[in-house]
């Protein structure tokens, strides 16, 4: 009994005198003790403009050890010329390739919510600006972080007028050699932009036999373009079911597994699309999680008729 106390004590002297990792300054620190910093999150999480800076850490990082594990380049083009900054961990997201940092940059008045991405060996690959009080524009600005993880940067106002809640939703993900890209563009803001659908791939050239357009009418389609071999195609799906109430849309690049099947799937993306060719029709089937992508209740699922190209008349 008296060897169990003793040594209870030790124990508890010994982690006395541990002291915390000060994070405040410019001493070298250890990646582990940094990423201990930053807490987990648990997802779904949701922030908004107003209270961005009650959900900080009141835990303070120095510039000088940010710089060690992110480039100096990247902290510079968020604080500019300023030098009182204060920089407070918000916390952290694991996945299975990638770590989120998330961490709010106060500079004077204004308070910025930036994700810093890292790999698994802890080094930077990315970071995106998501939420910052630093707007006069009239609207509510908030973040939604669902379980992918697609940061949803959202923006709302009520417009007396007209009696509407005005919003507009953009979601982002991080994507393996891409970086960050939009995977989500939802408004009701703008009548004109919601009616036409803008292809992004539509001027890439059409060489390859597969190359062209897949067509059910105006809203429902799939574009395929040369890619950058003869095993690849880049594409582009956009369709509406259910008067406009079920949407989705998708550009990648598939590869072809056979002669006639191809499948997407992309690093950072848990969408997996299956791509069937007979004679002129193509087929899609969603495998993987495509919720990014589309409506809750739709999926990436039909066939559609490639459209047969305008015959060009030779000149004289």
């Amino acid at each position: 009994m008296r060897n169990c106390l003793l040594a209870l004590t030790i124990l508890l002297i010994c982690s006395c005198k541990e002291k915390k990792v000060d994070l405040s300054g410019s001493a070298p620190v250890k990646v582990n003790d940094f990423i201990a910093a930053f807490h987990p999150i648990q997802l779904p999480y949701a922030a908004a403009d107003t209270s961005i800076k009650k959900i900080a850490d009141s835990l303070s990082i120095g510039t000088k050890v940010m710089e060690q594990f992110i480039p100096d380049s990247i902290i510079n083009s968020i604080t500019g010329k300023e030098k009182k900054i204060g920089i407070h961990p918000i916390g952290r997201i694991e996945k299975d390739k990638e770590i989120y940092l998330l961490a709010s940059f106060v500079i004077g008045k204004k308070v910025h919510l930036i994700a810093f991405v890292l790999d698994k060996k802890n080094v930077f690959l990315a970071s995106k600006e998501l939420l910052t009080n630093d707007n006069n524009d009239g609207y509510v600005h908030s973040l939604a972080i669902n379980k992918e993880p697609t940061f949803i940067v959202g923006k709302e106002k009520m417009d007396s007028e007209k009696q509407l809640l005005q919003y507009t939703r953009t979601g982002w993900a991080y994507s393996s050699g891409t970086g960050f890209m939009e995977v989500v563009n939802e408004t009701n803001e703008d009548v004109k932009k919601n009616n036409t659908i803008i292809n992004p791939i539509d001027t890439l050239p059409r060489k390859n036999k597969l190359s062209g357009n897949y067509v059910q009418d105006s809203k429902n389609f799939i574009s395929l373009r040369d890619g950058k071999n003869a095993s690849t195609y880049w594409f582009f799906i956009h369709f509406e079911k259910s008067n406009g109430n079920c949407t989705g849309e998708l550009k990648g690049e598939l590869a072809m597994k056979s002669p006639t099947t191809a499948v997407y799937s992309d690093n950072g993306d848990p969408c997996i699309i299956d791509f069937t060719f007979n004679g002129n029709e193509i087929s899609v089937k969603e495998q993987g999680s495509c919720g990014n992508h589309r409506g809750i209740k739709c999926y990436f699922k039909d066939s559609y008729t490639k459209k047969k190209e305008p015959v060009l008349k030779k000149k004289k």
